[in-house]
């Protein structure tokens, strides 16, 4: 296994509540990681027919004969057995007692919110970051990773991308959509999964992506919000300063993994997507959804935003996650700097109170470098940091 960067979060909210949740995508290695830190718990999982049907069918029972400390894999297939937690966790009082994890995020989380507000620390386990396989195989090219993806098994079974991305998004529509959609509706469901990945980075515009998908605008947005609670996509809203200037208020799209992000798109590898002209949105979708990976891991709520202003000035990525110290990042795929990178970084820098060393551009190129206080990274070296 490789180590994940939140084990000893993971372990530290165990310490402070009765119940914690690890929810995050399909097989982004929850299972793995709960068993790894937790591993003289006892464990059950619901996807085995036997112990869910015990579970239905008398819940109590099951949590008796079951006794704490106790890892419960996909949860949510036994919605009754969240009272019983609630009861017996108050009843004895502990920290550390369940470890509940599953991959229908939408449901465990309802589950949690109605009978374990207040008791369940909650953590989200996303893809492998570039950072976590950095410090298992240190000689790992970033446009490697670009391609493909953070998804543990890739990196544990030789395995084909096409082979791999192909039947996760298979398992994805057949298990987590077709119980939340007329199942008339996979085929558009699908198609409006590969028309986002061809909007990464740029405005979200729900009219026109309902008008080419074939189904209302209030269709769509429930369609996204099912892909933002599978941690499929995430949208990346507009940063709103203390300052009298007209701001865009209309979100971006990026995807969790970009190795799904490339699958969907065709795009080959990065030099393929560099003579197609997609290497640019992919690799700051990258570089945003590693960021986002690092909060998270640190148990930090991510509080990322871009800035756009009604003039076209805009900075790709604002970090307001320590509200008084904004970071901004201009991301590019570009191998050379350009003093043109750093124009709209310096008067936003001004602006939001951002002190230059807390103005960034990442890059593709071969060496980190400083101008004017302003970090130029490789973005191998900013992974690191």
């Amino acid at each position: 296994m490789i180590p994940r960067d939140i084990a000893s979060v993971l372990k530290q909210y165990s310490r402070w509540f009765p119940v914690v949740s690890v929810t995050g995508p399909r097989q982004s290695g929850k299972s793995t990681l709960v068993q790894e830190v937790f591993s003289d718990y006892s464990y059950v999982n619901l996807e085995l027919p036997g112990e869910r049907a015990a579970a239905n069918a008398d819940p109590l029972g099951y949590i008796h004969s079951h006794p704490a400390p106790l890892i419960i894999d996909e949860a949510q297939l036994a919605p009754e057995l969240f009272n019983v937690i609630q009861v017996e966790s108050d009843k004895v009082g502990a920290p550390g007692q369940f470890v509940l994890s599953g991959s229908q995020n939408f449901i465990l989380k309802r589950q949690i919110s109605q009978s374990l507000a207040g008791r369940v620390g909650l953590l989200t386990l996303l893809p492998l970051s570039y950072r976590e396989l950095l410090a298992a195989q240190d000689d790992l090219p970033f446009d490697e990773y670009l391609y493909r993806g953070g998804y543990p098994r890739l990196y544990n079974v030789d395995i084909p991308e096409d082979v791999y991305y192909s039947n996760y998004v298979a398992t994805y529509l057949d298990r987590d959509v077709s119980g939340l959609i007329n199942a008339t509706s996979l085929t558009q469901f699908n198609l409006f999964l590969r028309i986002l990945a061809t909007n990464v980075g740029q405005l979200t515009n729900v009219a026109s992506m309902a008008s080419d998908v074939g189904v209302t605008t209030k269709t769509l947005r429930a369609w996204l919000s099912i892909l933002e609670q599978s941690y499929i996509v995430f949208l990346l809203q507009p940063y709103f300063a203390n300052s009298r200037k007209r701001l865009i208020k209309t979100p971006k799209i990026y995807f969790y993994d970009t190795g799904l992000l490339c699958h969907l798109l065709s795009g080959g590898d990065a030099s393929e997507m560099e003579r197609s002209g997609t290497l640019g949105p992919v690799f700051e979708n990258a570089v945003i959804a590693e960021l986002y990976k690092r909060h998270l891991n640190r148990g930090e709520t991510a509080q990322l935003y871009f800035y756009r202003d009604s003039n076209g000035v805009e900075v790709d990525l604002v970090d307001a996650t320590v509200p008084s110290m904004p970071e901004l990042c201009e991301i590019k795929s570009s191998r050379t700097y350009r003093n043109s990178f750093m124009r709209h970084l310096d008067s936003v820098g001004e602006l939001l109170g951002a002190a230059p060393e807390r103005r960034s551009v990442i890059m593709r190129s071969n060496q980190t470098t400083e101008i004017n206080g302003s970090p130029i990274w490789t973005v191998e070296d900013w992974a690191k940091r």
